[in-house]
């Protein structure tokens, strides 16, 4: 055969479900595990308590007073930072946020990136030395956990690994073979080896290491995700 020839699903492994938007949306964030500690703390932690702010600020600003006029957002943000006393209840949690959490949370973020910057000065790991990234290699997101219905028509070992994880491990069970497959990867990534890694060498050794493993247990029968679960 042909190496171009693209090796057709297996007979004995039922054609996988279409890719849904859930599905895509899925892979997109349990992948997010790949960045570093600040760009993943902003996207598990900073992006929530922003719509959080966001929230309470709209809802101030729509707020009216003793007399029934509407407030706005100008008396709203005078009040969140401190301007002028709270006169009604959403301009209290706003000064709270402002005084209080607000500053928390910059002071935090900013330690954090001080931190690691001054402790990246003399820790530089031996797989990083002589690398040269440019501006773009940094703002690329990482590469998305894998599709396991993509990798059913790509290479052979990309089929095999399919026929062992779906088939055997998950008795064809599409649905569920992707969710514990995006499982597996996303807590492999969290552990202390893939740490020093950039967003894309830790997403390609994850899955390289999670392919070996799960191809182990599939051969009997076993999904690794499926027995930590029971």
């Amino acid at each position: 055969m042909s190496y171009s020839t693209i090796p057709p699903i297996p007979a004995h492994l039922a054609p996988p479900p279409a890719q849904g938007l859930a599905t895509r949306i899925r892979r997109a964030y349990r992948s997010r595990k790949a960045l570093s500690g600040v760009s993943q703390w902003s996207i598990d932690y900073g992006l929530p308590f922003l719509f959080f702010v966001a929230v309470i600020w709209t809802l101030s600003a729509e707020s009216t007073d003793r007399n029934g006029k509407q407030l706005g957002f100008g008396e709203a943000y005078r009040n969140f930072t401190l301007l002028d006393p709270p006169r009604q209840a959403w301009l209290w949690l706003a000064s709270i946020l402002g005084w209080l959490v607000v500053p928390a949370i910059i002071g935090g973020f900013a330690g954090q990136v001080i931190t690691a910057r001054i402790e990246s000065t003399k820790g530089l790991p031996a797989n990083k030395m002589f690398l040269h990234r440019t501006l773009a290699e940094r703002l690329r997101p990482p590469t998305q956990i894998d599709w396991l219905g993509g990798l059913a028509t790509k290479t052979l070992a990309d089929r095999f690994f399919v026929d062992v994880f779906v088939r055997m491990a998950h008795r064809s069970d599409w649905r569920l073979a992707q969710k514990h497959w995006e499982i597996l990867i996303r807590d492999t990534l969290r552990t202390a080896e893939l740490t020093d890694l950039d967003r894309h060498e830790s997403m390609k050794q994850a899955q390289d290491r999670c392919r070996i493993d799960a191809i182990m247990a599939g051969l009997h029968g076993q999904c690794i995700v499926c027995h930590a679960h029971i």
